[in-house]
């Protein structure tokens, strides 16, 4: 089985040995995204809401570069640093999906990098 990195400007670079998301052919494994605008790689302003739309960019921007949407992805893993938020980060996710919507995993964590509120990886099918 051979891997292929997928790279786009369009979402934030690394920032450590990873790709922004890996090829398996049949599947697409993208890393975690957080709030980070490409292009000064810098915290988006805001509270969860701004931070959940900037991750939902920074998915896409990597599923785009793969060829890919929303639509093709099958499992969303969130980690949240606060679980107060989740219903602000449901109404803002979903404004981004259509259904059926991926299977998802939601979970509270201590801390994200650069401090940031949320944190978001999909693996998607072609």
């Amino acid at each position: 089985m051979s891997r292929t990195a997928i790279e786009t400007k369009h979402a934030p670079q690394a920032i450590g040995p990873y790709s922004q998301a890996i090829d398996l052919g049949d599947f697409i494994f993208v890393s975690g995204q957080i709030p980070l605008n490409p292009e000064t790689m810098e915290v988006v302003a805001g509270g969860i809401k701004e931070q959940t739309q900037q991750v939902m960019k920074n998915l896409a921007a990597v599923l785009k570069e793969a060829g890919l949407s929303f639509d093709h992805v099958a499992k969303f893993t969130i980690y949240l640093t606060d679980m107060n938020d989740f219903a602000a980060l449901n109404e803002t996710y979903a404004a981004y999906l259509t259904a059926p919507y991926p299977a998802r995993a939601t979970v509270e964590v201590s801390q994200l990098p650069k401090g940031v509120k949320v944190e978001m990886d999909v693996i998607a099918k072609r």
